[in-house]
């Protein structure tokens, strides 16, 4: 080995116990971290004479110092060890990048409960169903229980403030419970406990409930109440028909697929809940060249699973196609002490199961082939904008773009591109203040500003800086970040795109700083990357904008006043019957209302004028 670490006299002091251990180089970073039963005869596979794995090899190498810490159990060095991989990064070892919260459906704990959606730490009392493996799949759930359960799916601060039904009561979806007098409680806590029943996977017993009682209601001549239940059975019956997968499964599954190709691993995750597919995701793991498949799987479920039983739902099944080895019954074991039962990792099942893994392992191959050339189209852009731009391999690209409506709620946005594509993790979106209304100049100087006048570390640093506009915002940009980046180790190519009279895609027009103005061919793959981080870009500052403008709109412009807090503001609108009312009032009749005095109505009054 190049380096001075002095393995044999290390691994005398390396006790026989479970723990895990990190691998250091001569800079002193953290460069590999594991966990073993026996710290020993683990550490000692890593140095032998004979070592098949290229990746073992390589890692070996750049060793300097290797620390251990020993731990009472097995567990305990499995969740140091994802604690330690989630804080370091280590490059040698497999990291899943999945930053993203898998969405639950809530049932809150009110007198009245209410279904929603739900992502993050469950604090708020209630019932959470899931995890979904997107939103969209949560939507779709709640979308269809509106239409079999009539439960409340309204904001509370909408349910608080309402004196008759909202348009979900009038067209069936929602029983109306804001409102005395539409349901009785009773009758709204067996929607509920309906409701409930189909999400933890009773389908069939809400069906034998709801045929009791439709039977019930009619040999008692209520004929109505006999028809709305079985409409119920009847929308119940065609979504067991879409949705059934299985008669021999009532467990929550999990199916992990994996593939492998071209030194990039794709893990494709079936998610099955009480014989039902709620859905599926594709994960692709970050791993060094030349990793076992085994490790690459072992690792994913590893770090995957610890962090669901930070805020998620472990399974009681999870199905993977390789073999793992020890690790199985390692991480099957931990997995069952976390979530205090009995959770069951099994490779190369049988039947019915292994025709769902079968499934995860298609579509693993599927995504991976999309990913992989996806990528290929990606990096073929970025070599010909080097070739027509005459530049150095470009690392990283960013682009500003600038938002408003009539100068209203002005937001700006930052987006970032590598040879991999888009870097949404990194996009910022930055919401501009104090300036002249449309003044968009304006705007591109204090987003600019804002974002290069603080250090910049030196690996995010952009080699272009795409300015979304023609040769004035061109110019204002210059004049703000020349000197900016005058201490930069690199210069970046400062590009203007402005767009065609038609402003048609294929007819943009780019612009260096020194005036020079030049057109690509329609179909120039260097053209296709400007157009996409461009487009990227003005995506993201609309979507920021109408957000800001929504909220803006949203808000009561009683807020504004000083003096009226939210009781006030609630006493006003019910006593005069809305803002419009209110906004008509005179002062007199504004002091009428409980609570406001003669003083408060005329500054009330005075400052609704304006609107």
């Amino acid at each position: 080995m190049p380096n001075s670490f002095d393995a044999k006299s290390f691994l005398k002091t390396v006790p026989h116990q479970p723990g895990v251990y990190r691998m250091m180089n001569a800079a002193g970073e953290i460069i590999y971290v594991g966990k073993a039963k026996d710290l020993s005869k683990r550490l000692a596979s890593y140095f032998r004479i004979q070592v098949s794995s290229e990746k073992t090899k390589a890692l070996v190498r750049h060793i300097a110092d290797v620390e251990v810490t020993v731990t009472h159990s097995e567990t305990e060095a499995l969740i140091l060890e994802h604690n330690l991989i989630k804080q370091h990064l280590p490059k040698y070892n497999v990291l899943l990048r999945d930053d993203k919260s898998y969405p639950y459906i809530y049932l809150s704990g009110h007198e009245h409960p209410r279904l929603a959606i739900h992502r993050g730490a469950k604090k708020k009392k209630g019932e959470y169903f899931g995890p979904f493996p997107d939103a969209n799949a949560v939507r779709k759930s709640l979308h269809l229980l509106q239409k079999i359960f009539p439960v409340r799916q309204c904001e509370d601060s909408v349910y608080a403030n309402r004196s008759r039904p909202c348009l979900m009561y009038q067209i069936g979806r929602c029983s109306g419970p804001c409102v005395p007098g539409l349901i009785s409680d009773d009758d709204y806590a067996e929607q509920v406990n309906f409701a409930r029943l189909f999400l933890q996977g009773k389908d069939r017993e809400v069906i034998d409930s709801l045929v009791t009682k439709m039977e019930t209601a009619s040999q008692q001549l209520q004929f109505e109440k006999a028809a709305e239940y079985r409409d119920q059975i009847q929308a119940l019956r065609r979504v067991q028909e879409q949705q059934f997968v299985s008669q021999d499964s009532d467990d929550d599954i999990d199916v992990i697929g994996f593939a492998l190709e071209n030194g990039v691993a794709c893990i494709h995750v079936l998610f099955l809940r009480q014989g039902k597919v709620l859905g599926s995701r594709s994960h692709f793991p970050k791993m060094p060249a030349e990793t076992d498949p085994g490790e690459v799987v072992s690792s994913f479920v590893s770090q995957f699973y610890l962090a669901q039983a930070e805020g998620r739902t472990i399974p009681s099944h999870i199905l993977i196609s390789d073999d793992i080895g020890d690790d199985l019954g390692w991480l099957s074991n931990t997995l069952s002490e976390i979530a205090g039962r009995n959770v069951r990792l099994q490779s190369r099942p049988r039947g019915a199961r292994a025709r769902f893994l079968k499934l995860a392992n298609t579509n693993a191959r599927t995504a991976l082939t999309s990913k992989i050339n996806h990528r290929m189209t990606i990096q073929n852009r970025y070599q010909a904008l080097q070739e027509t731009l005459g530049l150095e391999p470009v690392k990283r690209m960013e682009c500003f773009d600038i938002s408003h409506t009539m100068g209203e709620k002005t937001v700006a946005s930052c987006v970032v591109f590598n040879p991999e594509g888009p870097l949404k993790k990194e996009y910022r979106r930055y919401n501009i203040e104090g300036i002249t209304g449309g003044d968009d100049y304006a705007a591109m100087a204090q987003v600019l500003t804002r974002r290069y006048s603080k250090q910049v570390e030196p690996e995010k640093i952009p080699d272009i800086i795409v300015i979304d506009g023609g040769k004035g915002q061109l110019n204002r940009a210059w004049e703000v970040l020349s000197p900016l980046i005058a201490d930069w180790p690199i210069n970046p190519l400062i590009l203007g795109v402005a767009k065609g009279t038609s402003r048609r895609p294929g007819l943009e027009t780019l612009i260096k700083v020194s005036g020079e103005e030049f057109s690509l061919p329609s179909d120039s793959p260097a053209l296709h990357l400007i157009q996409h981080i461009r487009d990227e870009s003005h995506d993201h500052a609309i979507a920021g904008h109408r957000a800001a403008r929504g909220k803006a709109r949203k808000q009561s412009v009683l807020t504004q006043i000083e003096g009226v807090g939210p009781k006030r503001r609630q006493a006003l609108l019910k006593y005069l019957g809305g803002i419009q009312e209110l906004k008509n009032a005179s002062a007199e009749e504004i002091a009428k209302v409980p609570g406001i005095s003669a003083t408060l109505a005329e500054k009330i009054h005075s400052s609704l004028q304006g609107y």
